[in-house]
């Protein structure tokens, strides 16, 4: 097993105690709630009269059902309307903080906690959904956990769980130009599969991954679930200090000093002890793009969808599926495929650098005709900067439309949603069959500069051939 590493440090320094048949009771740092996982956590407080242990470590937002159009109360969607008035109604009643619509602070939960300075090196983190590993950009543990799991967290701040393994995935050199985070998180996944992270934790590490920002870091580790890995961590570091400094929750001046000197000890080890490693060279990465139904089967801009012969025989069955699902042929080249939808936003690419990145690409171009584009700002925080920063104006002038925050068309649990075989060029994190709302939908991964570049194009388009156009 490991020895030394950040995963290791802050398991030990939140294990209560050991159970048996070899499990842990872990306490739980920080718990964060919203609102499609939280009522029926709530209810099972009700039936056993059990309080929340915690109030003040549990903040609770609303993202998943909130309309992006209009979000004047009350939702032309009654179930919407009815599961963001029991949160408040259940926040109200246990004393829970909770970040609703128009606070200023309301957004998609893994975007509101770090802009609010909650999620801060050596915590562990819970959430009551997937992507729950975005926080350990920060030095954080965290995990996505089930509805059960959200009931033990509220009413004893703590969670059963099994220690994993970890693995280091190192990357050398550094992204070229045109070549973002959600490049090499998808290129790592398509190396390692959607399965070769089970029972293990994955620590993100390499000059290339200390060259990059916050947000950045966050993308990496949003999807390291989709990579079977039940988290991802990075170190933290100078920027994790500089991102989290004057945030509302962060440590303050006196104690400042104190935090860093502490967060810096949590630190891998130089001599740390990891169950498997696996290097890749940053400078190899290209523009990535995803052409089946899982995150793991994706290729470089100037590949071809794949032969079945070429592939690994496990692998051959879920390609097959996807063929036929995504009515792409072998041999096909994955640029030049076209799309009918761009959607621009989710936890793992809705901030503010994501709409920049995007904005660059589309100012001064239009929208091909009968793309639908539309980019969602992941809070309002993300929403109100992007404006003073006139993001919105670039945006609307090349023909997307502009929205309200929220998790909109990633998981679609809101009107924004994929109409019947419309195929879908996307910032989220899952091409999976029907997740963008459409039970015949498609979708196709990749950055948000690359979606941007596909709604000027009507079709995948490389991005640097824009960038070296205009010099950018």
């Amino acid at each position: 097993m490991s020895i030394g590493t950040l995963y290791d440090k802050v398991w030990d320094l939140h294990r209560v105690t050991d159970l048996p048949g070899g499990s842990t009771q872990l306490f739980v740092g920080l718990h964060l709630i919203h609102e499609v996982t939280s009522p029926q956590a709530f209810a099972a407080l009700e039936e056993k009269n059990l309080t929340v242990r915690c109030q003040e470590r549990t903040i609770a937002t609303v993202d998943h059902i909130v309309p992006t159009i209009s979000q004047k109360r009350p939702f032309s969607d009654p179930l919407a309307e009815e599961m963001l008035a029991t949160l408040e109604k259940n926040c109200k009643k246990h004393k829970i903080t909770l970040h609703g619509i128009g606070s200023g602070n309301q957004g998609v939960v893994h975007v509101m906690a770090p802009e609010l300075g909650l999620t801060q090196p050596g915590m562990t983190v819970a959430c009551g959904d997937s992507h729950t590993s975005t926080h350990g950009a920060f030095g954080a543990i965290a995990f996505g956990i089930g509805t059960s799991q959200v009931r033990d967290v509220l009413a004893s701040q703590s969670i059963a769980m099994n220690k994993l393994k970890v693995r280091r995935l190192w990357f050398d050199g550094q992204l070229n130009k045109g070549v973002y985070a959600k490049d090499l998180i998808l290129h790592a996944i398509r190396k390692l599969g959607v399965k070769g992270g089970v029972g293990f934790a994955y620590e993100f590490s390499g000059p290339a991954i200390h060259a990059l920002s916050m947000e950045e870091r966050m993308t990496i580790c949003n999807m390291a679930i989709e990579g079977g890995a039940r988290c991802g961590y990075i170190n933290p570091d100078e920027t994790t200090f500089s991102y989290l400094k004057g945030k509302p929750n962060a440590p303050d001046e006196k104690e400042w000093g104190k935090a860093i000197k502490w967060w810096e000890s949590l630190c891998t080890d130089k001599n740390a002890k990891f169950d498997d490693e696996v290097l890749f060279d940053a400078s190899q990465i290209t523009p990535t793009v995803t052409w089946g139904i899982t995150p793991g089967q994706g290729l470089s801009i100037n590949e071809s969808i794949p032969f079945p012969e070429s592939l690994q025989e496990s692998d051959r069955p879920i390609a097959k599926e996807a063929y036929s699902y995504m009515q792409l042929q072998p041999g096909t080249p994955i640029q030049g495929v076209e799309i009918d939808v761009c959607f621009i936003g989710s936890c793992t690419n809705g901030r503010l650098s994501d709409l920049q990145a995007a904005a660059q690409i589309a100012k001064g171009r239009k929208v091909a005709k009968g793309i639908k584009a539309f980019v969602v700002p992941g809070s309002e925080q993300v929403a109100k900067a992007a404006k003073d920063e006139g993001l919105d104006n670039i945006f609307v002038e090349a023909g997307f439309e502009w929205r309200e925050p929220g998790c909109s068309m990633c998981l679609a649990m809101n009107p924004d949603k994929l109409e019947g075989r419309q195929i879908s060029a996307s910032s989220s994190n899952r091409n999976f069959k029907g997740r963008q709302g459409s039970s015949s939908g498609r979708t196709l991964l990749m950055s948000p500069a690359m979606v941007a570049a596909a709604a000027i194009n009507g079709k995948v388009t490389d991005v640097r051939k824009i960038i070296n156009e205009n010099q950018l």
